[in-house]
């Protein structure tokens, strides 16, 4: 029996740091509107409309990230760097659609900016970090 575990990678590692990132930002505000005097601030999170898409895209992704350690020695034929770029596009996808909706329906740009809703910058961070975490398992050879 051997307890040798197979070195997780740079690809992997990015991709599961930038999983982690989009969920702690769908937690965070996406928008904030209002809140003036005696108005209280309308405030949303990524876990509305296609937001979700971008919380379950990054859940997958940390499974599969993990995948390999749970499947012991044999290879797992979805641990490939097709998937992590589908997760990818799902999670900008979802991003995209959620700040376009949050666009037309609360007032605007102006209720996404960093400082009134950092959770979309975040998750959007996030987005970004995965598809480079893609990028690199291109290049990366299959174990």
């Amino acid at each position: 029996m051997s307890l040798h575990r197979r070195p997780l990678g740079r690809g992997r590692w990015v991709a599961a740091v930038s999983a982690v990132l989009i969920v702690a930002g769908c937690a965070l505000p996406w928008f904030r509107a209002g809140g003036g005097e005696g108005i209280p601030a309308l405030v949303g999170n990524g876990f509305f409309g296609p937001g979700i898409l971008a919380f379950l895209a990054a859940l997958a992704t940390l499974a599969l990230v993990a995948l390999p350690y749970a499947m012991g020695d044999r290879p797992v034929a979805v641990d490939r760097w097709w998937v992590y770029a589908l997760l990818a596009g799902v999670a900008a996808v979802g991003v995209l659609l959620r700040a376009l909706a949050i666009a037309f329906e609360s007032g605007g740009f102006g209720t996404m900016l960093p400082d009134r809703a950092p959770g979309i910058w975040l998750a959007a961070a996030g987005v970004v970090g995965l598809a480079f975490a893609t990028t690199e398992l291109f290049g990366a050879r299959p174990e």
